[in-house]
């Protein structure tokens, strides 16, 4: 009788444990009340559903070159909204979410980078041809500025300024050091010749 008592002591105190935890585990949901189920050896609360909900109906509204290249910030503001309304109707609160990777399959993924290649090949063509003309303009407005300043010189230009030009150039060769031979041309401008080292 006395070796009862030392064991169902123990026992005694061990049910009376379970029976706590037991209790303290479930809760109880009354009418008009919602809950959160929370699995606390699990992944802790069930989003995953949610979000992969969201992110297929947002996915869907855009075409594999917006996903994998130019759109993806506003793919995650949108993924975020909609997960954010499945989710506060369960009483949860959602703060971010992040989009790490757009995984695509290989021959999509290869045709966006050839799209994206000729885009920019056509960019820099473009660019090659608006250089091309306006580096043309340039010659055609300098070409242009040369004639009409030939233009002018040539209705300004005489015979006897040509000769006062010629004679001024011939007083300043026997002026210098170097040795010439000067021949006075003939004819009726009469302009020199010259020969000699130069």
């Amino acid at each position: 009788m006395e070796k009862l008592p030392k064991i169902g002591l123990p026992i005694l105190i061990g049910i009376i444990i379970l029976v706590i935890l037991t209790a303290k585990s479930a809760v109880t949901i009354d009418s008009g009340e919602a809950g959160v189920l929370f699995k606390t050896f699990g992944d802790g609360v069930v989003i995953q559903p949610a979000i992969r909900s969201a992110a297929r109906s947002v996915i869907g509204r855009y075409t594999p070159d917006d996903l994998y290249s130019t759109k993806r910030d506003a793919i995650q503001i949108e993924i975020f909204e909609e997960t954010k309304k499945i989710l506060d109707k369960q009483y949860v609160q959602l703060n971010e979410v992040l989009v790490r990777d757009v995984t695509l399959p290989p021959t999509i993924k290869d045709a966006i980078e050839r799209k994206l290649k000729q885009e920019q090949e056509s960019l820099e063509y473009e660019f090659r041809l608006v250089t091309a003309a306006k580096e043309a303009e340039k010659v055609i407005i300098e070409a242009k500025g040369k004639a009409e300043s030939n233009r002018i010189l040539s209705a300004s230009l005489t015979d006897k300024i040509l000769q006062d030009k010629g004679i001024e150039a011939t007083v300043k060769l026997s002026e210098s050091s170097n040795s010439k031979i000067i021949v006075i041309g003939s004819g009726d401008s009469g302009m020199p010749i010259i020969l000699g080292n130069q």
